[in-house]
C-alpha cells in the first residue's frame, strides 16, 4: 500500500549485550535477579554503597600494599644471594600481590565513574587481577607443601644449591595462573549496563548461561578449596609432629611466621568465599530451585560481596605486616636497611641466629631472611 510507511530496525534496537549481563564478574557482582513478578532489580543502593567504600579502602590498601610488599622485595634483593626455597616463594607472592594491587585503581575508578578505559585494557586488568589472585594463592600452597616435606619427611624438595629449580617451579605456577585466566581474555568486555544507570562496566560477557556455573565451579574450587585443603592437610601434620622430638620449640619457632600467613589467608577469603557460594546458588536456576529471590536479599548479597571480597584484596597488604610483627629476622634486617634514615630498634638489639622465626630449624646452614 502507498500509505504503508517502511520501519527498518538495527540489531542494536533488537538485541542489547547488556539485557544478558549476569553475575558473570568476580571481582564485583551484578545482580540480574528476577523477583516474583519477572522484573529487573536496580542497584542503586549497591552503587552508592560501592562508590563510597571501594575507593577508599582501595585507595589504602594500595598505599600500604606497595609499601610493604616493597619493603619485602628490598629485603630479599638484599639477601638475594642467601635465599632459601621459601624466601623464593615469598619474593614471587609479593611480586603477585603487587601486580594486583596495581589494578586496584581501575576497579575504584569503575565504582565511581564506570569502565572508562576500554574493552582492551578492561581484559588486561581483569586478566592481570585473576593471574595474581590464583598466583598469591597457589604460592602459599607450595610454601606449606615445602615445610610439610621439610619437617615431616626430612625431605629437601628443592636443592638449596640449585636455586633456578625453585624459580622454575615458580614459573610453572604463573603459566599455570595465566591458563587459568583464558576465559578472562576471551569474553571480559566493556558494555553499558542499564542496571547500573548505563555506566559502562568491565564484565565477563559469556555467550550463554550454561558458562556460568563450570567458571564458578572453576573459581570455588581452584581459588579456595583445593589450597584450603592443601594448606590444612600440611599444617595438621606439621604441628602433630612438632609435638615429639628433641627440637620441638626451635621448629615451633620456624613455622609460626609461615602459620600466621594461612591463617591471615583464611580470615581474609573465607567470608568472601562464603558468600560466593550463596551468590552461586541463588544465580543458578538448576541448583536454586525456588529461583524466587527478592530485590531487598539480592542488595544485601550484592553489598556483603562487595564488602567481603574488599577483606579478601585486604589481604595483599596483609602479608609484609604481619612479617614486621612476627619475623624476627625481616625487622632485624629491615631496621638495620633503615638505620641511616635515623631508625633504631628498641630493646635487644642483637638477634643472634637462634632468632630466625622460619626455616633454620630444618636448614640451618641456609636460613630465611624471615
Amino acid at each position: 500500500m502507498n500509505g504503508d510507511k517502511k520501519v527498518t530496525l538495527s540489531m542494536g534496537e533488537l538485541f542489547d549485550p547488556s539485557d544478558l549481563d549476569d553475575l558473570y564478574n568476580y571481582s564485583y557482582n551484578y545482580n540480574y535477579i528476577p523477583n516474583g513478578e519477572g522484573t529487573v532489580c536496580g542497584q542503586e543502593s549497591s552503587m552508592h554503597f560501592d562508590s563510597i567504600f571501594i575507593p577508599v579502602l582501595y585507595s589504602l590498601a594500595l598505599v600500604v600494599g606497595l609499601v610493604g610488599n616493597g619493603l619485602v622485595l628490598v629485603v630479599l634483593w638484599k639477601k638475594r644471594t642467601s635465599l632459601n626455597v621459601t624466601d623464593t616463594f615469598i619474593l614471587h607472592l609479593s611480586l603477585a600481590d603487587i601486580l594486583l594491587l596495581l589494578t586496584l585503581p581501575f576497579w575504584a575508578v569503575e565504582t565511581v565513574k564506570g569502565w572508562i578505559f576500554g574493552t582492551a585494557l578492561c581484559k588486561l586488568t581483569g586478566a592481570l587481577f585473576k593471574i595474581n589472585f590464583y598466583c598469591g594463592i597457589f604460592m602459599l600452597s607450595c610454601i606449606s607443601l615445602d615445610r610439610y616435606l621439610s619437617i615431616v619427611h626430612a625431605v629437601q624438595m628443592y636443592s638449596r644449591k640449585k636455586p633456578m629449580v625453585t624459580h622454575c617451579c615458580c614459573l610453572m605456577v604463573w603459566l599455570f595462573c595465566l591458563l587459568l585466566t583464558i576465559p578472562d581474555w576471551i569474553f571480559l568486555v566493556a558494555t553499558e549496563d542499564n542496571r547500573r544507570q548505563d555506566k559502562t562496566e568491565c564484565v565477563l560477557f559469556y555467550p550463554s548461561d550454561s558458562w556460568h556455573l563450570p567458571t564458578r565451579l572453576l573459581y570455588h574450587i581452584l581459588g579456595f578449596i583445593l589450597p584450603a585443603l592443601i594448606m590444612l592437610f600440611c599444617y595438621y601434620h606439621i604441628l602433630k609432629r612438632l609435638q615429639h622430638g628433641s627440637q620441638c620449640m626451635q621448629k615451633k619457632r620456624a613455622i609460626r611466621v609461615i602459620v600466621t600467613l594461612v591463617l591471615a589467608f583464611f580470615i581474609s577469603w573465607t567470608p568472601y568465599n562464603i558468600t560466593l557460594i550463596v551468590d552461586t546458588i541463588q544465580s543458578n536456576k538448576t541448583i536454586n530451585l525456588s529461583n524466587q529471590t527478592s530485590c531487598e536479599s539480592a542488595t544485601a548479597l550484592d553489598v556483603a560481596l562487595t564488602a567481603t571480597s574488599t577483606l579478601g584484596y585486604l589481604h595483599c597488604c596483609v602479608n609484609p605486616v604481619l612479617y614486621a610483627f612476627v619475623g624476627v629476622k625481616f625487622r632485624q634486617h629491615l631496621l638495620d636497611m633503615l638505620k641511616p634514615l635515623g631508625f633504631t630498634l628498641m630493646g635487644p638489639a642483637v638477634l643472634s641466629r637462634r632468632s630466625s622465626l622460619w626455616s633454620e630449624s630444618v636448614d640451618t646452614s641456609h636460613t630465611s631472611a624471615f
